[in-house]
């Protein structure tokens, strides 16, 4: 059980969305917490967005209330319904992973490189679709898409992906510098980042993924924040060549956090994000470089975390080689573990036809 307060937004019986803590399998509504004015106004919203903007200060302020909460105001977390805590502002999504890179290269590229030059120079990403990003527990209807010229299909290869994400704000212009990223992160979820790989396949190139990713991404419920995965921060690997000024940190970091995929209630690998090659604060530096503006409620993350070695990938596709796609009422959970603090999971069942 995590010892962290993690955030989210619930229902509770048919009432309207609002802001809460759980711990553990207890649920603390906002609205209880003794805050100022200001603050309680912000917790009323049916988002976190409005309480992200008040940044880092407000966030420990919050959490410091709800451990000093009786415990008379709590709520069993049977008796909430979670739904999703951000309204997504945008979303973009890395490709972190120098394992899955390499993995997905020779899938994909048999005979070429399987790492293209530019991805050891910078973090390399494509941008999401934020309004298809659903909370998890949300059901996914499997999507049609070209495979070939004048070809649109229902997808046969639909896959997962197990990545980690991160919510952003405050908001911010950008360029943001890569050792003031934690002032940016307002915490970290586990992503399932759906994909059709026969529709991926023919689009990806020149310009990378669109429809074989766009129709849903699945976020978790629960969002822990930063500040709790302290304790899982270790040294990333010694990156060559050496990035870009603005991609060196003073004090780079990863979260060491152990992932699980269950299929179907079977575990089928178990990924560590310890072993990423890009870092959070590279990719939030890279995010805003050219000056983009960073927005409460952003959502980015790693792209498959993957190590080589027998089930440890974070795809089927490398798991199993093309030979196992995901089938009609297949059900997927991701689950991730920094210590004693246990991140919110993502659940998504694909649909019967």
């Amino acid at each position: 059980m995590s010892t962290a307060l993690q955030w989210g937004v619930v229902r509770v019986g048919g009432g309207d969305p609002q802001p809460a803590l759980r711990d553990g399998d207890e649920v603390l509504l906002a609205r209880e917490l003794v805050l100022g004015p200001d603050l309680r106004s912000a917790l009323g919203a049916p988002d976190l967005n409005d309480v992200i903007e008040l940044g880092p200060h407000v966030w420990a302020a919050v959490v410091h209330a709800a451990r000093d909460a009786p415990s008379r105001r709590r709520v069993p977390l049977a008796e909430i319904t979670p739904v999703l805590p951000v309204r997504v502002t945008d979303y973009v999504d890395f490709y972190a992973s120098l394992e899955h890179a390499t993995n997905f290269g020779r899938i994909y590229r048999p005979g070429s490189p399987p790492v293209r030059e530019n991805w050891h120079h910078i973090p390399v990403a494509y941008h999401g679709r934020a309004s298809t990003v659903i909370v998890s527990g949300s059901p996914l209807r499997r999507p049609h898409g070209p495979v070939g010229p004048g070809v649109r299909v229902r997808t046969g290869q639909l896959d997962l992906e197990c990545e980690l994400g991160y919510v952003c704000g405050p908001s911010a212009g950008g360029p943001i510098d890569i050792d003031r990223a934690d002032e940016h992160i307002f915490g970290v979820v586990l992503v399932n980042d759906w994909s059709a790989r026969d529709v991926q396949r023919f689009e990806y190139e020149p310009l990378g993924p669109f429809l074989g990713k766009s129709f849903a991404t699945s976020m978790s419920a629960w969002i822990t924040p930063l500040d709790a995965l302290a304790g899982a921060r270790v040294a990333p690997r010694e990156q060559a060549p050496r990035p870009a000024s603005y991609l060196r940190a003073r004090q780079p970091w990863l979260l060491d956090i152990a992932l699980q995929i269950e299929l179907n209630g079977e575990v089928v690998s178990r990924p560590d994000a310890s072993e990423l090659y890009w870092t959070p604060a590279q990719m939030l530096a890279h995010l805003t470089v050219n000056g983009a503006k960073l927005t409460a409620g952003d959502l980015f993350a790693t792209g498959t975390v993957s190590n080589f070695g027998p089930g440890r990938q974070g795809s089927l596709a490398e798991l199993y080689g093309g030979k196992r796609w995901l089938h009609d009422g297949d059900e997927v959970v991701l689950r991730g573990r920094a210590g004693d603090v246990e991140l919110g999971e993502v659940r998504g069942r694909v649909l019967a036809r």
